[in-house]
């Protein structure tokens, strides 16, 4: 395999220019961040040319927009060599792709992984964040909301597991996590490449606008008022219904403002001795049981 020269200078204008993508400034004012690990950077090419991202092809789904700038585009790899040996299937796509690519000294990757054994191997890629009205619609089944969710490792496996359970979307309200994020990026483990996710919008935004489209809001919170979560049908509650989820911060969860935007409340039942549970986790059961009763 016939490899280009080897970027050994973190000097180097492409390797400082990635090196930004590490702050939030820089990934804000390029519109581009980056992707991590062999992985995540599959999921991303994958993503890329099934798609057809340099702008060919007219049946790009509408969530993505525009084909011109194309959402969540592979722009540039950087590889080493001996990841490169691994997984030859990188070099062949971004070749045939005519993405920007090169091969670096593991020195050189280091400055731009933030995992201490790095696999060898980041991509740049362009922000995938879509429009509200894009993904809340007439066909919308099931809407995952994270507001005020600060926690990048929730925020990303949240994402991961709105994904494996088919909703729609992701949306994350004003003061949540930066979806782009390392620490998110990686904990979505290349979901991030297939739903979209819409950030940086208002709470009050979002529960309108779904339960003008026909979806019921629910709030993840274990207030009196609740339904329990395992026993919907003795108090009304109707998981078969298309549904938005809420869940709240880490911390402090949902105020009493916050669950007034919502039309009911949901909580997952404690049977053990456990005080309550990590929120991606209470998500996973409160998505999966919207997603198993939907498709009953």
């Amino acid at each position: 395999m016939k490899l280009p020269d080897v970027i050994s200078s973190t000097q180097s204008k492409r390797i400082k220019s990635a090196v930004k993508l590490l702050k939030r400034h820089g990934r804000k004012s390029s519109g581009q961040f980056l992707v991590e690990g062999p992985q995540a950077v599959r999921e991303a090419l994958d993503r890329h040319v099934s798609q057809d991202l340099n702008g060919h092809n007219p049946g790009v789904p509408e969530w993505m927009g525009s084909t011109i700038d194309p959402k969540g585009a592979v722009v540039d790899l950087f590889i080493t060599e001996e990841a490169a040996e691994i997984h030859p299937e990188f070099v062949e796509t971004v070749k045939s792709a005519q993405i920007d690519w090169n091969i670096v000294t593991p020195e050189v990757l280091a400055e731009l992984a933030t995992t201490v054994n790095s696999q060898g191997v980041v991509a740049v890629c362009e922000h995938l964040d879509v429009a509200l009205d894009s993904v809340i619609d007439k066909e919308a089944q099931l809407i995952v909301v994270l507001s005020q969710v600060r926690d990048p490792g929730n925020a990303g496996t949240i994402i991961r597991l709105a994904d494996a359970a088919g909703a729609d979307a992701v949306v994350l309200t004003s003061s949540s996590v930066d979806i782009y994020n390392d620490k998110t990026v990686r904990s979505t483990a290349g979901s991030l490449s297939h739903i979209p996710v819409v950030t940086g919008v208002g709470l009050s935004e979002v529960t309108e606008l779904a339960r003008a489209r026909g979806l019921q809001v629910l709030a993840a919170d274990a207030n009196d008022d609740a339904h329990d979560l395992h026993h919907p049908w003795d108090s009304g509650l109707d998981l078969t219904a298309r549904t938005t989820w809420v869940f709240g911060n880490e911390a402090w969860g949902m105020g009493e403002k916050d669950l007034e935007l919502c039309d009911a409340s949901a909580a997952v039942p404690i049977y053990g001795k456990a005080e309550s549970l990590n929120l991606a986790t209470a998500a996973g059961v409160c998505i999966y049981e919207s997603a198993r009763n939907q498709r009953m």
